[in-house]
C-alpha cells in the first residue's frame, strides 16, 4: 500500500491562479528522474484493481495527456483492452471531440472522433486513465460530451494514481454511476499554502539560442501512434520491436547510469525502453519534457531545484521545461516528434551538454 509521502510532492504553479500548487508524483518518471521498474510497479499496482473490478468486461483505457499517457498505456497493456490517449497535438485528416482542462496550463484537450466511432459498439466500458482526479470538472465533461454523441453506448469508470475528490464531487460521481479506482486517497487541504512557502530561488536555466545546430539522430521505424486507437497487445508490441531495433545502436554496461527521456506525451515508450534495460543492468532513470511551468525552489525539501527551459519539440516557437538534469555515463533521449526545424532537440542535447553529458543517442520513432 502506498502512503501519501510515499507519493507526492507540492510544487507551485508559475502563472496559474486557478490552481497555484501542482502535486509532482516522486514515482511516475514525468518530472523527477524515477527507475522505469518502480513507475511500472505503481501503474501495475492500479491494473491490478482493476482486473480484479472489471474482470470480463471489454475495457478501452483513455490516457490524459500529457502526464497520464503512460499509466493509460501501461493499464491498456495489463489489462489487454483498447487504448487512446488525449492530445494536444494537431493530427491531420481527422476530426476531434474537444473537452477543457480548466486548471492545466494548457486547457484544451481532444480526442480522434472517428477512433472513437470505431470502437464505441466494441467496449462496454470507458476508463479514464488520470495521475491525480481532484473535482472531477474535466472528466465530467468529456462524460457528458461521450453521452451526447454516443447514447446509451457505454459505462464509464475513472482509474487514477490519486483521488483528491471531495465528497461533492464523489456524490456527483454516484448519481452519475461513475465507477472510481485508485490506490491513494488525499485531501488538498493546506496544498496551496505549502507551495506558497517556498521561494522561487532554484535555478532557472535559459536555451542557448546561439548554439543550435542539427542533432544527429537515429530513426527506427514501426511508430505506433497512441493518439489513435491501438490494442494495448499490439502497443506493447510495437515499444518491444522498437527496443529490439534501438539496440543495434545502444550498448549498455552493467552498472551503468543511464537517463531515459520521454517528450511531452510522448512518455510510455521511453519508460518502456528505459525498463528493458534496467532489466539488463543498467541503473536507470527515466523523465520526460513536459509544457509545465513550474517553480523551482533551492529548499532541499522541495521536489525540482532547477528548470531548462527548451523549445519544443513538436511546435516551434512553443517553449518546454525538463527539470534536475545531472550527468550520466549515457542518455537516451526517445521522441515521435518530427522536429523538422531541429531547434528542439538542438535545445534539449545543448542542455544536456551543459549538466557534462557527451554520451547523448537521439531517437526518432517514425511511421516510416
Amino acid at each position: 500500500m502506498y502512503t501519501e509521502q510515499d507519493l507526492i510532492k507540492i510544487a507551485k504553479r508559475e502563472n496559474n491562479k486557478k490552481r497555484p500548487y501542482l502535486i509532482v508524483n516522486k514515482l511516475q518518471a514525468k518530472h523527477i528522474p524515477t527507475a522505469p521498474g518502480q513507475a511500472f510497479k505503481m501503474f501495475d499496482a492500479l491494473a491490478e484493481r482493476l482486473e480484479q473490478q472489471y474482470a470480463g468486461e471489454r475495457l478501452l483505457l483513455v490516457g490524459f495527456a500529457e502526464t497520464a499517457t503512460a499509466i493509460g498505456a501501461r493499464l491498456a497493456v495489463r489489462l489487454h483492452a483498447y487504448y487512446i490517449q488525449t492530445t494536444r497535438e494537431q493530427i491531420p485528416g481527422v476530426s476531434y471531440l474537444y473537452f477543457t482542462e480548466a486548471h492545466s496550463h494548457a486547457t484544451e484537450q481532444k480526442l480522434v472522433k472517428e477512433d472513437i466511432d470505431q470502437v464505441i459498439d466494441r467496449v462496454d466500458r470507458i476508463i479514464f486513465a488520470e495521475d491525480e482526479v481532484t473535482t472531477g470538472n474535466t472528466i465530467f465533461g468529456i462524460i457528458k460530451i461521450l453521452q451526447r454523441q454516443y447514447p446509451k453506448k457505454a459505462v464509464y469508470s475513472v482509474a487514477s494514481l490519486l483521488n483528491g475528490m471531495d465528497l461533492t464531487a464523489e456524490q456527483i460521481c454516484r448519481e452519475q454511476k461513475i465507477d472510481l479506482a485508485y490506490l491513494r486517497k488525499i485531501s488538498h487541504a493546506g496544498y496551496a499554502e505549502a507551495a506558497e512557502a517556498y521561494a522561487e530561488d532554484g535555478t532557472y536555466v535559459l536555451p542557448d539560442t546561439t548554439a543550435y545546430r542539427q542533432v544527429p539522430s537515429y530513426r527506427i521505424f514501426g511508430y505506433q501512434n497512441a493518439r489513435r486507437l491501438v490494442m494495448g497487445d499490439a502497443y506493447e508490441q510495437a515499444c518491444r520491436k522498437l527496443w529490439e531495433d534501438m539496440r543495434e545502436f545502444t550498448e549498455v554496461s552493467r552498472g551503468e547510469r543511464v537517463l531515459v527521456i520521454g517528450t511531452e506525451e510522448c512518455m510510455y515508450p521511453a519508460l518502456y525502453v528505459g525498463d528493458c534495460i534496467e532489466r539488463l543492468g543498467g541503473i536507470v532513470l527515466c523523465h520526460s519534457t513536459t509544457r509545465s511551468p513550474i517553480a523551482v525552489s533551492s529548499n532541499a525539501d522541495y521536489p525540482l531545484h532547477t528548470r531548462y527551459e527548451l523549445e519544443s519539440l513538436y511546435e516551434a516557437g512553443r517553449k518546454t521545461f525538463i527539470y534536475d538534469l545531472a550527468a550520466y555515463d549515457s542518455v537516451i533521449i526517445l521522441t515521435d516528434a518530427s522536429d523538422e526545424n531541429g531547434r528542439g532537440a538542438a535545445s534539449l542535447w545543448h542542455a544536456l551538454r551543459g549538466c557534462g553529458n557527451r554520451n547523448i543517442r537521439f531517437f526518432r520513432w517514425c511511421a516510416k
